[in-house]
């Protein structure tokens, strides 16, 4: 039996921050670069209206559905689909327009995995594997296998767990 790896989709499979970011530089004149959001979270660098205004963009209808792929994740995904039994499980609860445009777009990027092995969920401690890979702290806090934190701009002072920084790193580490 193949060991099971589980894969968050935002952030570590697509580039939501990265969406995030440029939709910020290019839609709500600020002077901030989209360089400016590779080094520290969006808490830090915007106001709370900028917040409220993403916040409702994330929930718009179609936001979910053209999300670009972190770099090299489709052709990794793939290569430790050979070694390991792959799920993804991804937070849908807070948006749910989400479920349909996430699932859609799994298919879209990743249809060697089968729709069994994808995983909705509010809370991720409900999860058993042998590896997780999430760009959150608090998803692996309560993981019982091995987690590996997915760098990311938001969490670049967590020094709790070990750090992926990009799927070629993954690669090298599992492969």
């Amino acid at each position: 039996m193949k060991p099971r790896l589980i894969l968050d989709q935002d952030d570590v499979l697509a580039d939501t921050h990265g969406l995030l970011a440029d939709i910020v530089v290019r839609d709500f004149g600020t002077r901030l670069l989209r360089e400016d959001f590779d080094k520290t979270s969006f808490h830090k660098i915007l106001s709370s209206d900028h917040h409220q205004r993403l916040y409702k963009i994330i929930q718009e209808p179609g936001f979910f559905s053209d999300i670009p792929l972190v770099p090299k994740a489709q052709e990794t995904v793939f290569q430790l689909s050979k070694k390991y039994e792959i799920f993804v499980a991804t937070a849908a609860m807070e948006f749910p327009n989400s479920f349909r445009e996430k699932y859609d777009w799994l298919k879209k990027h990743f249809d060697f995995i089968p729709w069994s092995h994808i995983i909705f969920c509010g809370d991720k401690s409900v999860l058993s594997g042998d590896y997780l890979i999430d760009d959150m702290p608090r998803n692996l806090k309560t993981f019982k296998g091995k987690g590996l934190l997915f760098n990311a701009p938001h969490n670049l002072e967590e020094t709790d767990y070990e750090r992926v920084m990009h799927w070629d790193d993954i690669a090298a580490r599992l492969l």
